[in-house]
């Protein structure tokens, strides 16, 4: 338990540092003056001010914030504006847009840096095609009747299973079925019955269902150049961004359920299964959770990122600023709606954690 928690910690602990360090440093770059630089939402646990900014560590580890001068954010303080150069509102549209992008960007390029330095050490994975287990996550049909990793599936239903295809091939197509399953583990065959559960993938724009009981395959791994060790985390940052965009996409045309997310609870989880899976799994996980994070800010959002481009933007065609008590409401309208969503997958999560505890 303490080791998911410090799990948990570091992994949100790095990604809200790595996205506010871009919005601070941004702000610096074009002469805004940043007032808090915070970790975590109030109350403060601890804070020092250094020169004209305030350095915080706050108790709710779910976020943070970086407070501009003469800027309504998250922080929900309204000072009236000086027109002071320092100020948010004094800069012009592409600086506005620079500081308020340079979080998301950094999140990327977290991404991208991590993904690139495993492929550059370890190289690039690929799959191979024994029927052998090389991850089993946790509360999963698997792990649940003992298959650990290394452990090989020689029959599923009586029939003999010689590669990682038969196997796809014999449980992908029963979904919420009974089967039986017989592995090898350290020379001693072991067999049980196991229901796969129900999983999705993405092909094309369609959502494609199939049955699961939780193991992935070993990979080998080539090892390739600086260069197109680059390009692979280029590669695979951008493929977490349009796997991303496609589940939202059927969030909002109803193809995919909210049940399915993670929440903070769902990600504490998975924080303590990968480092203690590993930390070449555990590293992976701070660069994918980096890049969703990044992508979710940049949503036309109240509250977000995405949302303060919206209000510069339109300020910007109508040549005159949106008084702060419409972008104050709005955003606590957002805020609200923001919380809503994080008690639905977190009542989620619970519900999950306990189901898993009752089996």
């Amino acid at each position: 338990m303490i080791l998911t928690l410090l799990a948990f910690i570091v992994v949100l602990g790095v990604v809200i540092f790595v996205h506010e360090l871009g919005h601070f440093i941004a702000a610096k770059l074009v002469g805004i003056r940043v007032e808090t630089f915070s970790l975590g939402f109030p109350p403060k646990m601890v804070s020092k001010k250094i020169g004209e900014t305030e350095y915080v560590i706050a108790w709710i580890p779910l976020g943070g914030y970086v407070k501009m001068s003469g800027m309504v954010d998250e922080s929900m303080d309204d000072k009236p504006l000086t027109g002071a150069s320092w100020e948010f509102m004094s800069k012009n549209y592409l600086q506005k847009i620079f500081v308020i992008t340079a979080g998301v960007m950094m999140n990327f390029l977290l991404g991208i840096i991590v993904y690139f330095l495993l492929t550059w050490n370890i190289g690039i994975a690929e799959p191979n095609n024994e029927p052998v287990a090389g991850y089993v996550p946790d509360g999963y049909p698997a792990a649940e009747i003992g298959i650990e990793i290394g452990d090989r599936i020689v029959a599923v239903d009586g029939d003999s299973i010689i590669t990682w295809t038969d196997l796809t091939d014999a449980i992908h197509p029963r979904a919420d079925d009974t089967i039986s399953v017989s592995w090898l583990h350290e020379g001693e065959i072991f067999s049980a019955t196991v229901v796969p559960v129900l999983g999705q993938f993405m092909q094309g724009d369609s959502a494609i269902e199939f049955g699961r009981i939780g193991i992935n395959p070993q990979v080998d791994f080539t090892e390739v150049g600086i260069f197109k060790a680059f390009g692979n985390g280029v590669r695979l940052t951008g493929f977490i961004i349009t796997e991303s965009l496609k589940v939202l996409k059927m969030l909002i045309f109803g193809k995919a359920n909210i049940n399915e997310l993670a929440g903070p609870i769902g990600i504490a989880q998975i924080s303590g299964q990968t480092i203690r899976s590993g930390f070449i799994d555990y590293i992976s996980l701070i660069a994918q959770i980096s890049v969703s994070i990044g992508l979710l800010n940049i949503l036309p959002f109240p509250v977000l990122d995405g949302g303060h481009i919206i209000f510069i933007s339109v300020e910007a065609v109508i040549r005159r600023q949106i008084s702060s008590k419409i972008k104050l409401n709005i955003q606590k309208v957002g805020l609200a709606l923001i919380l809503a969503f994080f008690l639905i997958v977190s009542y989620n999560d619970i519900i999950r954690v306990l189901k898993t505890i009752g089996q």
